[in-house]
């Protein structure tokens, strides 16, 4: 996936919670999913990620590029073998 400089250093940003925010057709959920799949991929566990979301349709995108990379992640689970990927409402309901 090709990131601004600005996406690349919230993908790469060291250990501990991040949040991004920007405007409308920035490429969040592109840097979100970008940030999923590095952290995975750099030795975290998928009970220690969680990607909290405004909108179901964001969240739902943000499963589906996951996917594409041969990658799980799930709405139900905030323990087991697919990071959580949620709205806000949604984690609090869990």
């Amino acid at each position: 996936m090709e990131l601004n400089d600005k996406q690349r250093e919230a993908v790469t940003y060291g250990q501990g919670p991040l949040l991004i925010v920007a405007g409308a057709g920035s490429g969040k959920t592109k840097t979100l999913t970008s940030r999923l799949r590095y952290l995975l991929e750099h030795g975290n566990t998928p009970e220690q990620v969680i990607a909290i979301t405004f909108t179901n349709k964001a969240a739902k995108e943000m499963m589906h590029r996951l996917s594409d990379v041969g990658m799980k992640a799930s709405t139900t689970s905030l323990l087991g073998q697919a990071p959580f990927i949620g709205t806000f409402h949604s984690l609090g309901a869990r």
